[in-house]
């Protein structure tokens, strides 16, 4: 256990500012890609029913560093995934504090922390996607144009999405034993296995990124369905589960280069390799590995962690968005280091890193007022307090990381 006295203040701190920005706001607020929910855009509908008025709308909102969105009326909402990593904050929160009731006056006592899990699981149920989907799913709040080539309405379900929120519920069971909310979480494999299609690839096959036709190539999301289906596996013993989750396993890993990087997806205009996805790879696999005892693919782990530490983090702690360019410096790139090194029991190992990159992310992107910036740029940056890009994702990280530096004298 690490004594208070000995812990990173500033990381303390920065998490409790965080927490108290949060819990103000109520969890709700804005997203890079909300600029469709625009109750003057909606109310045009020659712009509505445009793709490329529709794209000008999204990407105009989400590159400026000015926050557009009160002048046209997008009004602050709740986001499944944001709610579903705040749950999975929050769960990380109540071991932390359990281990280590020291941290209580800091970051609150274990029955507040549990009725925030309860607030927060119940209100992912009610954030469920309406449709005839055969589990549990989830999507975003807003619609969404990906370029001109297809739509996502509002609540789509994503794999990404479902994945989070699934989780956090499995999550939140473990703690509280409400058996609705592993009993709603364990459908979403039936989600994954019938709603969404595949793509063949190896020995295995990618599973999609929505019920949507494209985004059929995406290694990340392929990996994130085979994780919620191993937590499935976990509950329900259906060896269904299993046997997908592996074959998507395989083919994912026979793309990844030989140098252990993942390119985003099979296509050549998603050739790119990035810091959080990469992580989002190496998280599925860790809990594969975890959950199932499977030791099979533990060299792609170790090859695709070596890549990852050496090629997305400057020597200060600054983060790199791609392996070959440092800008624009996305709030994700540090929040991932601390859950995929926390998930794969290595934050001993790269304890140093984590310090530097920690500090570095406080001092750099985070608001005096709590929150945590969105994207850094070598022009002007854009500083607006994202609730599920930047906020939901930095809560989860630093508590994972809170809670992992309790099971270990590392500082």
């Amino acid at each position: 256990m690490v004594a208070i006295n000995s812990m990173n203040h500033n990381l303390i701190e920065s998490f409790r500012r965080l927490k108290e920005y949060c819990e103000i706001e109520n969890f709700k607020g804005w997203d890079p890609y909300d600029g469709l929910n625009s109750r003057i855009f909606q109310a045009i509908p020659f712009l509505r029913k445009s793709a490329l008025c529709r794209l000008v709308v999204i990407q105009g909102f989400k590159r400026c560093p000015i926050n557009l969105r009160r002048l046209f009326l997008v009004p602050k909402d709740y986001n499944a995934k944001g709610i579903g990593l705040f749950l999975s904050g929050y769960c990380q929160l109540y071991y932390a504090v359990t281990k280590n009731p020291e941290l209580e006056p800091l970051i609150g006592n274990s029955e507040n922390i549990k009725e925030y899990i309860y607030k927060l699981a119940t209100l992912l149920i009610d954030l469920r996607s309406k449709g005839e989907y055969h589990g549990a799913c989830w999507g975003y709040n807003f619609d969404w144009q990906a370029r001109r080539l297809f739509l996502f309405p509002k609540y789509t379900p994503t794999v990404v999405a479902t994945n989070f929120c699934a989780t956090a519920l499995i999550e939140a069971y473990e703690i509280t034993h409400c058996d609705l909310y592993k009993d709603v979480a364990i459908t979403s494999a039936e989600f994954v296995m019938h709603d969404l299609h595949r793509t063949p690839l190896g020995d295995g096959f990618i599973f999609s990124y929505s019920p949507l036709k494209g985004n059929d190539t995406v290694f990340n999301a392929s990996l994130l369905g085979s994780r919620l289906l191993t937590y499935c596996y976990k509950y329900t013993k259906q060896r269904k589960y299993l046997d997908a989750a592996i074959a998507s396993i395989k083919a994912c890993v026979s793309g990844q280069r030989e140098d252990g990087a993942w390119r985003y997806g099979m296509l050549p205009i998603q050739s790119w390799v990035d810091s959080f996805h990469t992580g989002y790879n190496l998280d599925a696999l860790a809990d594969y590995r975890k959950l199932t005892k499977d030791n099979s693919f533990d060299i792609n782990i170790e090859k695709g962690l070596q890549y990852y530490i050496d090629n997305f983090f400057e020597t200060d702690g600054s983060p790199k968005y791609y392996d070959n360019q440092k800008y624009p410096i996305d709030i994700h790139c540090p929040g991932q280091l601390l859950v995929t090194l926390s998930r794969l029991g290595k934050i001993n190992e790269y304890h140093e890193l984590v310090e530097k990159v920690i500090d570095w992310t406080i001092l750099h992107m985070q608001s005096k007022r709590g929150y945590f910036y969105y994207q850094l740029k070598k022009g002007i940056s854009s500083k607006i307090p994202f609730m599920r890009w930047s906020n939901a994702f930095m809560f989860n990280a630093l508590a994972t990381y809170i809670n992992a530096i309790q099971q270990k004298s590392i500082i």
